[in-house]
């Protein structure tokens, strides 16, 4: 088989497959208002890593039980890609209780007739979608009524129980796939407590067997539930074949259920997610300390060095470099950037070749141009930094449209609120902006314009001008020294004498022409 038949195999639906997976459930031991499936393992709600597998798989749609938060549960199912329908569980009753609601979805209308169901849990997110497809194989070879996803660990408490038909020889290594009963932990006998075996929670189900057996639970055990467990005696008990297939990454079968565990399984898919990126070829300076969201996407040769974070959906070109201490989310970032040391990014975009940092807070509805640097605490706020402009130390623009060759001066400030609204300015191409100046919006700055250090700008400004705007600076010679003396008691030093001011005449006037005469033979003798 080729590499690109083998993809096809491992992404195309299954004919006849219906899902269902359980969602419902209060998670108690999270200790957390949020509804236990809702709750993020790198970056996604985990029942969202299910819903992929689920999506991927099912011909006949996809089931999903709701009940603790099932709104909120519901609008994170709905943005799935795939036939996904909700189906609602009022009374916590157990897990057989719960994929009996799915029954409505698949009677229809439109009526589906899966030749199979796969039930999945919404807090297993480790789970893979290659590991189901083994486990439909399996079904499928051995013509099993049901066939479970197991796990053997070293401590099984907490965990329903695997009774297989012939345990002593299963001990002894013998290939055996039988099982005679599931177990929960709470009615465990004390030789059955001691099997290491576990349910993971993940079964598949023949379409003929699954509601008819589901009809015939009986809650009369220690939870007083509906368990779904109980379908695999019933099928022993009608002489079919209940299979299991065991996972050899145990990780896999990981479900949360407490904060501990949601560590757990934030640990394992952070690796999955660095080692996938790494054999893409991409360089980690420290692996270890590297954050990537799941849906984060990064190009070949970008470098990575210690303590980044890529969050959300963001999206990194090629030959990107990102220093240490940065923070990127939902952005996207064009090819050959740099960004410096200890930047905050949200929700921007930033075009290749641009340079950013160090210590660059970019906030939403940002866009950097081709060849622009943003440099020094700089923060921007739905601005845009046209193509190799520069706004390399110390200032703020917020509601800004900044046109392409431009310098932003340092400790430049775009005044965008009044107190009440925001207002916008624009700066046009191939302005010069000093150090210092303030932009009270809204102003138009036109293109070309030069605006001097210090400036407050108030108006629009023409293209080619030039804008002074300051207080006429006061010299007073001698005052410091006379203010030291003072504050020391001692006798300040006198002061100098004042100049005298230049007598100001109107032009063309008599007496200016007789001054001028007067200061013409003045110079003369003085030179002489």
């Amino acid at each position: 088989m080729t590499h690109s038949s083998q993809d096809q195999a491992l992404s195309s639906s299954i004919p006849g497959l219906g899902v269902i997976i359980m969602a419902a459930g209060l998670g108690k031991r999270m200790q957390s208002s949020l509804a236990k499936v809702l709750h993020p393992v790198a970056g996604r709600p985990m029942v969202s890593y299910v819903l992929d597998i689920a999506c991927g798989l099912a011909e006949e749609g996809v089931a999903v039980i709701v009940g603790h938060q099932g709104a909120e549960v519901r609008r994170v199912v709905e943005t799935a890609d795939g036939q996904v329908s909700v189906a609602e569980q009022t009374k916590q009753l157990g897990t057989g209780h719960a994929v009996l609601q799915a029954r409505a979805v698949f009677v229809g209308p439109p009526p589906r007739n899966p030749s199979r169901y796969l039930i999945l849990n919404g807090d297993t997110p480790l789970l893979t979608a290659a590991t189901v497809r083994k486990l439909l194989a399996m079904h499928d070879a051995q013509g099993a009524a049901v066939t479970l996803l197991t796990a053997v660990l070293d401590d099984a408490a907490g965990y329903g129980r695997v009774i297989r038909r012939r345990r002593d020889e299963w001990l002894q290594g013998a290939a055996d796939n039988a099982v005679q009963s599931i177990v929960e932990d709470k009615d465990t006998s004390e030789a059955e407590r001691a099997v290491r075996e576990i349910n993971v929670g993940t079964y598949v189900v023949d379409g003929e067997f699954l509601f008819p057996a589901l009809d015939k639970l009986d809650p009369r055990n220690a939870q007083g539930e509906y368990y779904l467990t109980d379908i695999v005696q019933m099928a022993v008990q009608q002489g079919r074949t209940v299979s299991a297939l065991r996972l050899r990454a145990i990780d896999e079968g990981l479900g949360i259920n407490s904060r501990v565990q949601l560590a757990e399984a934030e640990r394992v898919l952070r690796q999955r997610i660095r080692e996938r990126w790494l054999e893409a070829g991409v360089t980690m300076r420290d692996p270890a300390s590297t954050w990537i969201d799941a849906d984060v996407t990064i190009g070949r040769d970008t470098v990575l060095y210690p303590n980044v974070t890529l969050e959300g959906r963001t999206v990194i070109g090629d030959a990107v470099v990102v220093h240490s201490g940065s923070r990127i989310t939902d952005c996207t970032i064009g090819n050959r950037v740099e960004i410096l040391d200890h930047c905050i990014l949200r929700e921007s975009h930033v075009e290749a070749e641009s340079h950013v940092g160090p210590f660059v807070h970019l906030r939403p509805g940002v866009t950097v141009r081709r060849k622009a640097k943003v440099g020094n605490f700089v923060e921007m706020k739905k601005a845009e930094l046209g193509e190799g402009s520069k706004a390399n130390h110390l200032s703020y623009l917020g509601d800004a449209t900044i046109g392409s060759g431009v310098n932003i001066g340092a400790g430049t400030i775009t005044c965008n609120y009044d107190g009440y609204k925001k207002f916008q300015t624009v700066v046009g191409d191939g302005v010069f902006i000093g150090s210092d100046v303030q932009l009270v919006a809204p102003v138009t700055i036109g293109q070309g314009s030069v605006i001097a250090a210090g400036a407050t700008v108030t108006q629009d400004v023409p293209m080619d001008a030039l804008v002074i705007s300051r207080v006429p600076q006061v010299t007073r010679e001698g005052w410091a020294a006379r203010r030291r003396a003072l504050q020391s008691g001692q006798v300040p030093p006198p002061a100098p004498a004042a100049k005298r001011a230049p007598v100001k005449v109107a032009k063309g006037s008599t007496s200016s022409k007789r001054s001028v005469k007067k200061q013409s033979a003045g110079q003369r003798t003085k030179r002489r």
